[in-house]
């Protein structure tokens, strides 16, 4: 089972690059590489401009972004599918930009970005950051959420604040071409991917998309032609040999892929046997450095209490909408539920939980090799549940059942599926926090990947003497990038200012979720993990559940606020959301 651990590297669907023409790559790497020393130049407050006519350019064409993102993915745009498509393409991208350009402008006027806080202490000799809420708008919108960027061991608010932005305190040094090698799944990870190279790295930048969702290209050369006019930034299509080609050109000093460990371990190693031989010894074929955010079978531990019919309710929702969200093609969809084997109501919650799946319209499998993973799963367990008729290309919800938690070997814990299939276990332990405990051991030294995970607890448990404290441990001790306290993890990665990324310290040769981080707009240097915790039961529901019907008015709305906040459009963004 070792050698099939990680992400499954899916079929990319890639043409074959039969007209693959090296002069043409070698062109657009020697152009950008020309604007690197000016990039390194170029002012905080002559950066914050570009990203304000980047936002201007993403909502001139957004609209036509998530129509072609719709259309390849078989969503209506005014359904809440098209909604979801809106948050995450569009405006998580616009966020992200947004909430770099006043770190630019913190940068000219102060010399680093201001966060608010608090500064707070926790376990181990770490001080952890509140980063959200950002402002006043912030506290309106989203409301109960707050976020920590908790650093490394032993580093103190003097270090964090000195150790801010280390690309703009010696520009010169950072300087280079960083090659994107973009996700196929999301459309805003290979622009996100741009900005964090730009803005945080100092690197121009050469983005390869990847096949799977080319199509977006002419939306994101016009989203960001402000970056590409000057020389700082080429978008390319291409295949395998593409990426192969420009990851080793000469002019390119580092490589950022979004995708599978095992994509990584090609870049770095290589392929076949003398790939093999070379991640075992830790011999690597590109030497230059490679980050990556790389996938994760993400654990949803659900803490054991007495939950109201409500509650059970809207926590069926909300994990619901963690499986249904892109049809389960994301690296942070949950791939296994933890629970407690006594815990009362746990029958109750998976009743809940199909009867949400159930409602909800299955989704095209547009992902290539999703088939083949999930008859993978099929095949190795028989106890499976299915919500949905799964029309042509789609295929049903699918929640593999009482998975054997002695079975360190089983795939369920080893493997990301990566299409819409979810597993559940169940750990003994004598009380609810004996079981908090082991649940975090579990997911620490079982479960694969160390990118994100959430943890699902009441008010009556964080309150509890016993079980309260338990949690708090937890969230100290759990070895992930980012957690979400009752609220799903991917929030860390859509609000920006938390980072993203796998919890650090992978060995080359066993990388896991990956290294390095995204986000991030603080441009915190020694960040070690984000907490982001939301309200147990949000009023109204969140716009991004896929149960909310006028998804569609309140995400249209958040991008025009995102674009352009101002009090003037709160009353109408507020009847929105209140329609749920």
């Amino acid at each position: 089972m070792s050698e099939l651990r990680g992400a499954v590297a899916p079929t990319s669907g890639a043409q074959d690059d039969a007209e693959f023409d090296e002069a043409i790559f070698d062109e657009v790497v020697s152009e950008v590489a020309a604007h690197a020393v000016g990039w390194s130049r170029t002012s905080p407050k002559e950066r914050a401009a570009l990203l304000a006519q980047v936002v201007e350019d993403t909502a001139a064409v957004a609209r036509e972004w998530s129509v072609a993102a719709c259309a390849a993915k078989g969503y209506d745009l005014e359904s809440p599918e098209g909604a979801e498509e809106v948050f995450s393409g569009v405006t998580t991208f616009v966020r992200m930009a947004q909430a770099l350009r006043h770190s630019m402008l913190d940068l000219e006027r102060y010399g680093r970005p201001r966060y608010r806080g608090p500064v707070r202490h926790k376990p181990d000799s770490r001080i952890a950051v509140q980063v959200m809420p950002a402002n006043v708008f912030d506290r309106l919108f989203y409301s109960g959420v707050t976020a920590e960027v908790w650093m490394e061991p032993g580093v103190t608010e003097s270090q964090v604040q000195d150790g801010q932005a280390p690309a703009h305190r010696s520009p010169a040094e950072h300087a280079g071409v960083s090659l994107v090698l973009g996700a196929g799944n999301v459309a805003s990870l290979g622009p996100r991917d741009v900005l964090s190279k730009l803005f945080a790295d100092g690197k121009v930048v050469v983005l390869k998309a990847n096949p799977v969702n080319e199509y977006l290209v002419p939306y994101w050369q016009r989203a960001m032609r402000a970056l590409i006019e000057p020389g700082y930034l080429r978008i390319v299509t291409g295949g395998a040999r593409a990426g192969r080609y420009l990851t080793a050109h000469e002019l390119i000093s580092d490589v950022h892929v979004t995708g599978s460990d095992k994509t990584y371990d090609a870049i770095v190693f290589g392929v076949g046997e003398e790939g093999a031989r070379r991640k075992r010894e830790n011999d690597p074929l590109v030497t230059k450095p490679v980050s990556g955010e790389l996938g994760n079978v993400s654990p949803v531990v659900i803490v054991p209490g007495e939950w109201t019919a409500k509650e059970i309710r809207y926590q069926a929702e909300h994990v619901a909408t963690m499986m249904a969200n892109n049809a389960g093609f994301n690296c942070l969809t949950p791939r296994v539920i933890v629970t407690w084997s006594k815990w009362a109501q746990r029958e109750e919650f998976f009743s809940a939980l199909g009867e949400v799946l159930s409602s909800l319209p299955t989704r095209r499998a547009y992902y290539p090799g999703a088939l083949e993973r999930r008859a993978a799963f099929l095949t190795s367990h028989a106890d499976v549940e299915e919500w949905g008729e799964g029309a042509e290309g789609a295929t049903p919800w699918t929640l593999v059942r009482n998975v054997d938690a002695s079975n360190v070997e089983d795939m369920a814990f080893n493997v990301e599926a990566f299409c819409a299939l979810t597993a559940e276990t169940t750990l003994e332990a004598a009380s609810p926090a004996d079981f908090i405990g082991r649940a975090t051991a579990f997911c620490n030294d079982v479960v694969w990947g160390t990118l994100s995970m959430t943890l699902l607890c009441d008010p009556r448990s964080l309150s509890d003497l016993e079980t309260g404290p338990a949690i708090e441990e937890a969230i100290a001790n759990l070895r992930y990038g980012s957690i979400g306290v009752n609220i799903w993890h991917a929030l860390s990665f859509a609000l920006a200012t938390p980072t993203w990324g796998a919890y650090p310290g992978h060995a080359r040769n066993d990388i896991q979720s990956g290294c390095g981080v995204v986000g991030n707009a603080y441009l915190f240097d020694r960040a070690q993990k984000s907490v982001v915790r939301g309200p147990f039961v949000a009023r109204p529901v969140p716009a991004w559940f896929a149960t909310n019907l006028h998804a569609n008015d309140v995400a249209t709305r958040v991008l025009d606020f995102e674009v352009q906040p101002s009090w003037l459009k709160v009353p109408g963004l507020v009847r929105a959301a209140l329609k749920a």
